[in-house]
């Protein structure tokens, strides 16, 4: 069998559904522990000949890679829809991000600079040069999530192989599809045979992936099995995006049409599955009966259904378990004192609809907990420290969202928000290609981001002469 894009059988396979209609849209074989060994072994071989290759060579490959995609846009971004429910426009935009990810890659393998140090500073070391260069660290293990299918692959693929490194990828078993797609055009472009390989199945893949003699194990996905890796992995260095629950603060100052505009697509883009999305709102009180106002109205105007309608501003979640998730922790927060539902709270099977909760308590489960689904959570505050406060007691610190002019304020909630990243005018769920992204405490270890993760995946060498 072959491990790449091999056909599914009953025995060795499953088959992938629509989320929204329930609808088989694909089948992958499932790698056996043995098999994803076998993947590492030939990604070795591939990558021994491949690290000593020149920068300009690797852009080369991944500018190749970019020209298969930006060919095969339009069927790459239905496999994303019919397969992960995110809409067809949300699809298109995530193929586009996933080029401009590869791109800048290949434009910062040849930005890999070393330096050098006099070493005159200690006792023998007047006519002595530190050289720094940095070199492949081998195989990475990339294993990759649901929501993002097709980009965040590339945010583990490019900067890997700008590096000179190999990869061996395990997407999600809820939205593998993308991926195998993408070692297809890999393929097409003309990359190195074993550079890049696909591996499917669930955790035990992961596992087996983890354990396997890889060099770097990249992650995206959940803190418990982010944990779980790590442990199996041993000694191997370990990348790892953790999720979040990320707060969106609005102050007096605001601009409340912007900040609404941005509460409504930072929380229902991709029905809220992201890990930077806006979990919980924080409302001024001077500002919150207006703001909440223009915030349900912006709520009714949004359409949802059927993702591959070009009018659905918003589909399904994952599957129907995560619905009925998302719907047991909306009832659990309505059950406590002063929550209060303004809108939504339904739902039709895979589909919840679009929903707005105040009156929250801070331990009140849609608010404590990261929420994988459209749920708004609206809290009020006065005091800009005992919010942050509220914030920093939790056990993420992905990105936070900051709407105000006042630059004092600015300032504070920069220096005092225990998070990765702190997007002011903006909300948390905002990435460049480029630039780092991670957090911190359960949120993750290490930073993607193009040109940092470029560093991640190197092994710093030293030469003294």
């Amino acid at each position: 069998m072959s491990i790449l894009n091999a056909v599914a059988t009953a025995s060795t396979g499953f088959t992938v559904h629509n989320p929204f209609n329930g609808q088989p849209v694909g089948e992958v074989a499932t790698a056996t522990p043995a098999e994803i060994v076998t993947a590492i072994t030939r990604a070795k071989s591939a990558q021994a000949a491949f690290r000593r290759s020149m920068p300009a060579t690797r852009r080369a490959l991944l500018n190749a890679l970019v020209a298969e995609i930006a060919g095969d846009a339009d069927n790459l971004a239905r496999i994303i829809s019919s397969e992960m429910g995110k809409t067809i426009r949300e699809a298109r935009n995530e193929v586009r991000r996933a080029q401009n990810t590869l791109k800048l890659s290949g434009d910062a393998a040849t930005f890999l600079d070393g330096e050098a140090l006099h070493c005159g500073i200690v006792e023998g070391g007047a006519d002595r040069l530190a050289t720094i260069t940095y070199e492949p660290v081998g195989v990475v293990g990339a294993i990759t999530p649901f929501n993002y299918p097709l980009n965040l692959l590339c945010h583990k693929l490019g900067p890997a192989i700008a590096a000179g490194n190999a990869v061996v990828a395990k997407p999600s078993p809820k939205a593998p599809l993308a991926a195998a797609r993408l070692a297809e055009l890999a393929e097409k472009a003309g990359w190195p045979r074993h550079l890049f390989q696909v591996v499917h199945g669930g955790a035990d893949a992961a596992l087996a992936l983890a354990r396997g003699p890889i060099d770097l194990l990249s992650f995206t996905g959940g803190p418990a099995a982010g944990l779980a890796l790590k442990n199996a992995s041993g000694l191997v260095r370990c990348l790892m995006e953790l999720g979040g629950n990320d707060p969106l603060f609005v102050l007096p100052d605001a601009d409340l049409d912007k900040a609404v505009a941005t509460a409504i697509g930072h929380r229902f883009e991709i029905a809220g599955q992201s890990c930077a999305a806006v979990k919980k709102l924080y409302l001024h009180k001077d500002i919150e009966k207006a703001f909440t106002e223009k915030l349900l109205a912006a709520v009714d105007a949004v359409e949802f259904g059927d993702p591959a309608l070009e009018d659905t501003d918003m589909g399904p979640v994952i599957d129907g378990l995560a619905a009925k998730m998302v719907e047991e922790r909306v009832n659990a927060t309505l059950s406590m004192n002063g929550a209060k539902l303004l809108t939504g709270g339904t739902r039709h099977d895979t589909l919840f609809t679009p929903t707005v909760i105040a009156g929250i308590a801070a331990d009140a489960p849609v608010i404590a907990d990261e929420t994988f689904g459209p749920i708004i959570a609206i809290r009020s505050f006065t005091d800009a420290a005992a919010a942050i406060a509220e914030v920093n007691a939790g056990v993420y610190g992905l990105q936070a969202g900051v709407f105000t002019n006042d630059h004092a304020l600015i300032r504070q909630f920069s220096r005092d928000l225990i998070v990765g990243g702190v997007m002011i005018n903006e909300g948390p769920d905002f990435r460049a290609e480029h630039v780092p992204f991670g957090g911190v405490k359960k949120s993750g270890l290490g930073r993607e981001g193009v040109r940092i993760t470029l560093r991640e995946m190197s092994e710093t060498k030293v030469v003294i002469d």
